[in-house]
């Protein structure tokens, strides 16, 4: 057996030390060899294998130095997307996981002397969302594959096809209302009219039978009380058509009123059955913070603003007091009420991804008055929308 064979000591002990990471100022990229010492590292920058490497390194520096730093960066964010991809995290925290591998890219072959430089190159290029606080360098993986981004789009796309749809519908019933509004407004007119009409042929009637009775002197009196009856008959008469004909026109009007709002309501209905979603996040709102895992840090009833909704059912939490940003499910989340006159937005129900005014709260019933600004249903009252169906918007 050799000095230094497989199975000696000697062989054994250089393993086990070559094992963990060594210093990096002693490692040699261009070779890719780890020495464990500055003698071993000068005694390799002596060797004529290290000699020639160096020689192609003078040729085309700036070639050799550019594709270090592309597989640092391409390797840096495959880590980054595999094990924090949806997470915000401190930019050492993966740099530590990075070098864990002793067969990385070392940053000092690279154009980035620092690992500042390196997050700040990251934010400027829109790779990643770089945050710098007191604790450091904070970084969060912006998701470009082509498969989520198809996804955007066709989320987008149907959220467009529903607005359309949307509006569609309510310039049909828009133009539904108008035909029975049409409708009802003659009919009444007209039986006004002829009510008006049937007055004055009635007046004129009994006057010219009273006329053309009236000749004799003895038949007078008999004469004047049977033209006096007719008369009297006749305007009792008018005033029972009047009646008839008031209730006629109120109930062609009730009858086009009820129309309406059968409309109406079977507007709100579909509306109510389309928009109503087992999700409610939405960017923008603020919300209060009830997961009692989070007591103990002090975020237990806080308020914070939704920053960014992932996947639906989550998220990103910005604290208005400390400012530091949770990631919470919606169902440790609870909607927000402000004052009356204040802004709402309502994140479900039939006006879901409207912006409305506050104009009242019925404590009784859970449920607040509202006045919806902007859109199509600008101006619009809802009387009863309950709590949990709007939220405060963030000014």
């Amino acid at each position: 057996m050799g000095k230094n064979d497989f199975l000696t000591p000697k062989a054994i002990a250089n393993r086990i030390k070559a094992k963990g990471l060594q210093k990096l100022r002693w490692y040699c990229q261009m070779c890719q060899k780890q020495c464990r010492d500055e003698n071993g590292f000068k005694c390799h920058c002596m060797s004529e294998s290290h000699q020639r490497q160096m020689q192609i390194f003078g040729q085309n520096q700036n070639r050799i130095v550019d594709g270090f730093s592309q597989e640092f960066e391409e390797t840096f964010l495959d880590l980054m997307k595999r094990s924090h991809r949806f997470s915000r995290i401190a930019a050492t925290v993966v740099y530590n996981e990075y070098i864990n591998d002793r067969h990385h890219v070392h940053m000092n072959s690279t154009q980035w002397a620092t690992l500042t430089e390196f997050v700040k190159h990251l934010g400027k290029t829109g790779k990643c969302k770089v945050d710098e606080t007191p604790k450091g360098w904070f970084i969060t993986y912006i998701d470009r594959d082509s498969e989520t981004m198809f996804k955007e789009r066709l989320k987008n796309k149907r959220a467009r096809a529903d607005v359309v749809e949307e509006e569609k519908q309510e310039r049909e019933i828009k133009k539904q209302i108008e035909r029975a509004e049409q409708f009802a407004g003659p009919s009444s007119i007209d039986v006004e009219q002829e009510n008006i009409l049937a007055k004055e042929l009635n007046l004129e009637a009994g006057v010219k039978v009273g006329f053309a009775l009236g000749s004799k002197k003895e038949k007078e009196k008999e004469k004047g009380e049977s033209s006096s009856r007719m008369v009297f008959d006749d305007q009792e008469s008018e005033k029972v058509e009047k009646v008839k004909s008031s209730g006629d026109s109120n109930k062609n009007v009730k009858s086009s009123k009820s129309a309406i709002e059968e409309l109406m309501f079977e507007e709100e209905r579909k509306k109510e059955k389309i928009n109503r979603k087992d999700y409610w996040l939405c960017e923008g709102i603020v919300v209060k913070v009830m997961s009692k895992a989070l007591a103990e840090k002090g975020y237990y009833k806080q308020k914070g603003v939704v920053k960014k909704v992932i996947d639906k059912y989550v998220g990103e939490i910005e604290m208005l007091e400390t400012k530091h940003v949770l990631r919470v499910d919606q169902e440790e989340l609870e909607t927000v009420i402000p004052q009356i006159g204040g802004l709402v937005k309502i994140v479900n129900g039939a006006y879901r991804g409207s912006n409305a005014r506050l104009l009242g709260v019925n404590t009784e019933k859970f449920c607040a008055k509202l006045q919806i600004e902007k859109g199509i249903y600008d101006g619009r009252v809802l009387k009863a929308v309950e709590y949990e169906d709007i939220c405060k918007l963030s000014v």
